[in-house]
């Protein structure tokens, strides 16, 4: 008999989570580099702080 592994939950999404999904998805699209955009998004997070994600 075959024996099952039980399924993971998936994590709670974050902003941090997001941001790197973003970060690393534009990054494979544009051939620049991660890390450049995730410093981007940063900025941008901090210049943007009084707007909230729905999650």
């Amino acid at each position: 008999m075959k024996q099952h592994k039980p399924q993971r939950q998936p994590g709670k999404l974050s902003s941090e989570r997001i941001a790197r999904a973003v970060a690393t998805s534009t990054a494979i699209e544009t051939g620049q580099a991660s890390a450049q955009l995730a410093a981007t998004l940063a900025e941008k997070r901090e210049k943007y702080a009084y707007l909230h994600l729905a999650l």
